[in-house]
């Protein structure tokens, strides 16, 4: 390793751990995990030079690993089958959600960072999915599960786990704490050493990790690199924000997180430079945007604003808020992109609109996805008071109709809202109960107690092949056409994720994306109706008039006229060539 790389690994750990001696310490044990990582990937993996990072053809399927089932057959083989069959010609990534054995929240109470939970399959079944799709991995960095063996010995007060975990007098004021959740923050412990309360920023059977203690650090490192020798192309960092505590702050985005992360991009440039580090930070925009660093943080952050917004624009049918927002998102930094997504395993958050909608706008919706069979989960304020963190509801449910209620133009608007997130600068994310058009799963909620499962619904495989087998079924009408939506879209180079964005302002009944491709030449105009009205627009009104433009969504059509007609929740991506 580079002596350049060791001195910039040791003065991130000196931000991080102050005693010099100890970061010193910690960075030859990183460089240690680094040289064995090279060493050992060698004759495994075909990927070790720096390539170019994405281009328009990644798109991501989210799922969990069991989201498909059948009979007889390990999930992880049956989803194989299915993703091979059904999607090899559409998607070229995968995002499999938390596949080790767990205790809770569907994956993300981990018990064993090192092995597949087995009732899904193996490393074996892993592996295979990664040989026809780059794989994206969690990695659960604030927390783990109670039950984990960690958690066990540290309650036997064994050595090095001991001082894994936070211990903090329950007497302590800790009311600035940012919650994302209602639970208490400390729970109680009975260990060999009496009762102990410790942090837990999600739940009580999800235990926060000490980085204080530079061995939780170092094994997370460890483990981050053995998912990239698992076949990982995208590491998910897990509620990265919270990962660092310290009393008296809010212990939210605190400096020595960021540091962490850099430390994280520092090595994958390093040891594995076609990785890409994603941040999951459901919070409000500049929050969100604080993890590109100066393009030595995270490659990608999640859209968060993106969900709620659209979702707004199409049950209000106006489109001012969503292009003011996207008028006002800053220039990508280099080497950095989005997460483009609008629905997946959580719910929609509404902390990232803070400060775009209104508080009534963020109510009326509220109120509207109840009448279409949601819920809302709410979150602790600093004040003892409660407020709305996620809204928790299948979106193609929270497309059934507007404010004035459900209509008959479901699969259009769910459509409309797939079509504005593939034009989004940026990698778009396709949750499979969105390319399935999954309604809510009020059974599955009933089941687990948890309003987040209405949108994690386990399809039977073959049920979900007569759905998809029947072109009469809204879900074989989304799967067809959001498919055929997703191969146009990757065929084009505007849409490459460094390609220009420009929001082009006409009306509200209208959210107009310019994507333009200085390589190629390439311009397209994602035009989308975000109301149920038919239209018709006269394109020099448009201010883009070009002889000869096409819209690459009606296939088989030629160029267009001197008008555009346009249907109710209708997108079209115009282009010259």
């Amino acid at each position: 390793m580079s002596n350049d790389l060791i001195t910039r690994l040791t003065r991130r750990l000196q931000n991080i751990y102050p005693d010099v001696t100890m970061a010193a310490d910690v960075a030859a044990e990183i460089e240690r995990l680094c040289i064995n990582f090279m060493e050992g990937r060698k004759s495994r993996c075909g990927k070790t030079a720096a390539e170019q990072r994405w281009s328009q053809e990644d798109v991501i399927l989210i799922t969990y690993g069991n989201s498909v089932q059948q009979a007889g057959e390990v999930p992880f083989q049956t989803l194989s089958r299915f993703l091979k069959e059904h999607v090899a010609d559409t998607l070229n990534a995968v995002h499999i959600l938390p596949f080790s054995p767990y205790s809770s929240d569907d994956g993300f109470s981990v018990i064993d960072y090192r092995q597949v939970n087995p009732d899904w399959g193996n490393w074996e079944d892993v592996a295979s999915i990664a040989k026809n799709f780059d794989l994206m991995a969690d990695l659960v960095v604030n927390h783990c599960s109670r039950e984990s063996l960690w958690f066990i010995d540290y309650v036997a007060n064994c050595e090095p786990y001991s001082d894994y975990f936070i211990e903090v007098d329950p007497g302590t004021d800790v009311a600035a704490v940012t919650r994302p959740r209602n639970t208490p923050l400390l729970t109680p412990v009975h260990t060999h050493r009496g009762v102990r309360h410790v942090w837990a920023t999600f739940s009580e059977d999800q235990i926060d990790l000490n980085y204080a203690n530079p061995k939780v650090l170092v094994e997370m490192m460890n483990i981050m690199l053995f998912y990239v020798e698992q076949g990982a192309r995208f590491i998910r960092l897990d509620a990265i924000a919270y990962l660092w505590k310290q009393i008296g702050t809010n212990c939210i985005h605190l400096p020595q997180t960021h540091e962490v992360v850099k430390l994280m991009h520092d090595i994958v440039e390093a040891v594995a430079p076609e990785v890409v580090l994603i941040t999951e930070t459901n919070v409000p925009v500049a929050e969100n945007l604080s993890y590109f660093g100066h393009s030595d943080e995270a490659h990608m952050v999640y859209q968060f604003g993106l969900p709620p917004l659209v979702l707004h624009a199409l049950n209000r049918g106006k489109s001012d808020y969503l292009a003011d927002w996207a008028s006002k998102i800053p220039p990508l930094p280099e080497g950095c992109t989005y997460l483009n997504f609008t629905a997946s395993h959580d719910g929609i958050g509404v902390r990232p609109v803070e400060g775009i909608l209104p508080d009534h706008e963020v109510e009326n919706l509220i109120d509207c996805m109840h009448k279409f069979g949601g819920f809302v989960s709410m979150k602790a304020n600093p004040d003892g008071t409660e407020s709305p963190y996620e809204i928790n509801i299948a979106l193609f449910d929270a497309c059934m109709g507007t404010r004035r209620g459900p209509d008959h133009f479901q699969v259009q608007r769910f459509l409309c809202s797939q079509a504005i997130m593939l034009a989004m600068q940026g990698i778009p994310a396709v949750y499979i109960h969105s390319l399935t058009a999954s309604p809510n799963d009020l059974a599955h909620v009933e089941q687990t107690g948890r309003t987040r499962s209405i949108n994690r619904r386990i399809w039977n495989r073959e049920e979900l092949d007569v759905l998809l087998g029947n072109p009469v079924t809204p879900q074989a009408e989304v799967f067809d056409r959001l498919r055929e939506m997703i191969r146009i879209r990757r065929r084009q180079p505007a849409f490459h994720p460094d390609a220009r964005q420009e929001v082009i302002r006409i009306n509200s009944d209208l959210f107009i994306l310019k994507r333009s491709c200085g390589d190629s030449g390439q311009t397209v105009f994602a035009i989308s109706n975000v109301t149920e009205r038919h239209m018709e627009l006269p394109l020099a009104s448009l201010g883009f008039l070009v002889l000869g433009m096409s819209d690459l969504l009606a296939t088989g059509a030629g160029p267009l006229g001197e008008t555009l007609m346009m249907g109710p929740y209708q997108t079209v991506w115009l282009t010259s060539e």
